[in-house]
């Protein structure tokens, strides 16, 4: 390669970075204003032109949520429910997808295709049955309408992942299984499950998302404020204190998204694996 076209490469890499450099600061800026906001004494909050650096940094918001405000039981009732639902479509997604990837049985083009489209109904819709039937079994004001249905494949989302990912696996891998003796139920647990591990971290870093900052679940099932979440004791905390106290909100925020932030983060290599290599052929 000549020296000018060295040049171009290192141009070229150093524009890209430049680039990236960039759009990562434009979208870490909302999450630096929080924590910011969250050591600042009231009055610096909304002072022109505003204070990118706490000056000085306080703490105090943080001590005063923490004796106004329950976190720890609301953090207990989103880890018991997050749990719950995390591990429910990490036991079930796999095996609905195994079926549908390797199984043959009577309809099952056709039953998948019915699993599919229901990714195409709005959550809205069936928002009033779920809550009739929740409340026939007795359901309301308890948590199993947050996570029981994880336990029942996780969503159409969830089991086409894992399908996708199985399908790209040679079948060669199952037939020399059978020919050693195994059966289906060992060749999915000692074969099949341990393949599927970076889908199935995907899945389950996206179901601890939509479960801890779920609004909407706590909001229609939960009556009683001991069994609030985070979510939804953020926004009785909001409505106790008006808009005079929004240090303490935001410090509360803080401690909210931090185990999000830190959840992601220990699974982003399989996470990026299991988005990229779901579909493709071998």
């Amino acid at each position: 390669m000549t020296k000018l076209g060295k040049r171009r490469r290192l141009f070229s890499k150093i524009t890209r970075h430049v680039f990236l450099l960039g759009g990562a600061l434009v979208f870490m800026f909302p999450l630096y204003w929080l924590i910011s906001t969250s050591l600042k004494h009231e009055k610096q909050i909304f002072v022109l032109p505003p204070q990118l650096i706490p000056n000085p940094v306080i703490i105090d918001n943080y001590t005063r949520m923490w004796r106004h405000f329950p976190f720890l039981k609301f953090l207990s009732n989103t880890g018991f429910v997050t749990a719950m639902g995390v591990v429910g479509v990490l036991v079930s997604a796999p095996m609905v997808a195994y079926a549908f990837a390797r199984l043959r049985w009577p309809g099952r083009n056709l039953w998948f295709m019915v699993m599919m489209a229901t990714m195409m109904i709005p959550s809205q819709v069936t928002m009033i049955p779920l809550y009739i039937i929740f409340k026939e079994i007795n359901w309301i004001d308890t948590f199993l309408p947050l996570w029981v249905p994880a336990w029942f494949g996780g969503g159409a989302f969830s089991i086409f992942l894992v399908r996708q990912f199985l399908m790209t696996t040679p079948k060669e891998m199952e037939e020399s299984a059978f020919i050693d003796g195994a059966n289906y139920l060992q060749i999915y647990i000692r074969i099949m499950l341990p393949l599927v591990y970076p889908p199935l971290t995907t899945i389950a870093i996206f179901r601890f998302m939509n479960s801890w900052n779920d609004f909407m679940g706590p909001l229609i099932y939960i009556n009683n404020q001991n069994k609030y979440t985070l979510s939804l004791g953020l926004r009785l905390f909001q409505q106790q204190t008006g808009t005079a106290e929004y240090g303490m909100m935001m410090a509360a925020t803080v401690l909210m998204v931090l185990p999000v932030i830190l959840f992601f983060f220990l699974g982003q290599k399989q996470f990026i694996e299991g988005v990229v290599l779901t579909g493709m052929k071998n």
